[in-house]
């Protein structure tokens, strides 16, 4: 107990507060910013991979194809390691920035570039279910009105699938999070690497003048307390938006029975049962 004592007095050391806090800035910054740049690249596969099917762009789809089971049926770190050694950094990165030195720029910028490659491949593969829930008969009503396939994709397709997929999309963004504890392997700006950081230097301020097993509990405790309260919070908006998805497909599968039951004219019996489904999907969602 004396020792588990002098390490929770450590979390009172203002400066380690301090410490903590910007590693948790750092990591939400990285997150956000490689789910960000991810949307976009991401976006972009799954759009050659899903239209390329014509002869002459064929080879794109497949190419997009190859990058996104590549990138989503191997692990992240495995990725960080080949950024480290192959990814060139930009000239930029020489001088000293965010309190770190131009070597730990460097190695955060080739991190991160693994975390934005191996996450794109991911999303890729969210917005192309989102893209093949749009109905095909929109798109071809957009090419019959004389729109090119760009706009059609840009102002019919696109909005509707990313509407379709904010809540995927969110789980993604919790799931990013957490990746970036493995940037700790190679960068010292993220909380995972503060953490290790503060644990190397923890005999200065435990009082014992040695490094305890109290203080690994202690530390990477708070640690994951941090990343709970992130990704749980994150969790409650996502599950907040697909109750709420649920509770309009309720809606309108009860709108569709009653129009139904009321006497309207429906064109098959099916649209009654996919009226059905959808209150039963809904209710199950809510409950």
């Amino acid at each position: 107990m004396g020792t588990l004592g002098n390490s929770l007095s450590m979390l009172k050391e203002p400066a380690i507060i301090k410490f903590l806090l910007n590693g948790v800035l750092f990591t939400l910054i990285i997150s956000v910013v490689a789910v960000l740049f991810s949307i976009v690249f991401g976006a972009i596969l799954a759009l050659l991979r899903n239209y390329c099917k014509r002869p002459g762009i064929r080879m794109f789809g497949r190419l997009a194809a190859v990058y996104i089971e590549l990138f989503r049926n191997t692990p992240l770190l495995f990725w960080i390691f080949i950024c480290l050694v192959f990814c060139p950094a930009p000239k930029f990165m020489d001088h000293a920035m965010f309190g770190l030195s131009s070597v730990n720029n460097k190695l955060l910028f080739k991190a991160a570039a693994a975390l934005i490659l191996y996450t794109s491949g991911v999303i890729a593969e969210i917005v192309r279910g989102g893209l093949n829930s749009v109905p095909k008969g929109q798109i071809e009503a957009g090419v019959s009105q004389g729109f090119p396939m760009v706009a059609v994709m840009w102002y019919i397709v696109l909005p509707q699938a990313f509407k379709a997929i904010i809540p995927t999309l969110l789980s993604q963004v919790i799931t990013t999070i957490k990746d970036s504890s493995f940037l700790a392997n190679v960068a010292v700006i993220e909380l995972m690497a503060r953490t290790k950081q503060i644990l190397s230097a923890a005999k200065r301020y435990n009082g014992t003048n040695a490094i305890n097993v109290s203080d690994v509990f202690v530390l990477f405790g708070v640690a994951a307390l941090i990343y709970f309260m992130i990704n749980f919070s994150l969790s409650m908006v996502v599950r907040s938006m697909q109750k709420k998805d649920a509770a309009v497909g309720m809606h309108i599968g009860e709108k569709l029975l009653g129009r139904w039951h009321s006497g309207y004219e429906m064109k098959t019996f099916r649209e009654a049962g996919a009226a059905e489904s959808i209150m039963k999907e809904g209710r199950k969602a809510v409950m």
